[in-house]
């Protein structure tokens, strides 16, 4: 980034509002918080926040503007049968003498208490130019931005990265390609109440500076 550019940018914005911008993103980074489907109330949340989320979630940074996420979005009857499907696979993909009752109820639980499910997908480039690690990651960046615009709506949510999800059994479900790859659940839902606060150890403990003066 130029210093010409920043200050071309600083330029257009007031201080006050810039001031304001990142306050409220502060905010909302801050408030964000993995809520699962059993904290989830009877509210179904409104398509068009979902449309809301997802146009976020469009705009991630991505190596090569190779936009690598796939969302596969259900609600109503589609969900439950999801649920169902998910169910299914995880016996399919769990050796017997480890299958657990509870996992199939869970799985089908989570599913039936959310008002939407978002399946998570990275769709690998045909060149393979870009590393996998960039696409994954820009996938995850992805759901962040989701995640993010749903705090500012509201609306709660949880990523899952269950076996039963992501698994070759699912990406062939979806039609995927042999070399994408599912990379989760987007569970979504009003929450029943209020959110815990968040915990975190302190980010200076995480950085090593050089060169600061």
């Amino acid at each position: 980034m130029s210093s010409e550019w920043e200050a071309n940018q600083m330029a257009k914005t007031k201080p006050e509002t810039a001031q304001v911008a990142a306050e409220t993103i502060e905010h909302c980074i801050r408030s964000r918080r993995s809520v699962k489907p059993a904290a989830f109330s009877d509210v179904p949340v409104a398509d068009e926040v979902i449309d809301r989320m997802l146009e976020a979630a469009n705009w991630a940074p991505t190596h090569g503007c190779t936009e690598p996420w796939r969302f596969f979005v259900y609600t109503n009857e589609a969900r439950i049968e999801l649920g169902n499907k998910i169910a299914e696979l995880y016996l399919q993909i769990t050796k017997p003498e480890n299958c657990r009752p509870a996992t199939v109820d869970k799985l089908k639980n989570f599913a039936a208490a959310s008002s939407h499910l978002i399946v998570i997908a990275m769709k690998r480039q045909e060149s393979g130019k870009i590393s996998r690690i960039d696409e994954v990651a820009a996938v995850a960046c992805a759901v962040q931005n989701l995640h993010l615009m749903a705090t500012a709506c509201g609306v709660a949510g949880y990523w899952s990265s269950a076996k039963a999800i992501c698994n070759d059994l699912m990406k062939d479900h979806l039609g995927l390609g042999a070399d994408d790859e599912v990379l989760g659940m987007f569970y979504v839902g009003n929450a029943k109440g209020e959110l815990p606060e968040g915990k975190r150890t302190p980010a200076a403990d995480k950085i090593t500076w050089f060169g600061r003066s």
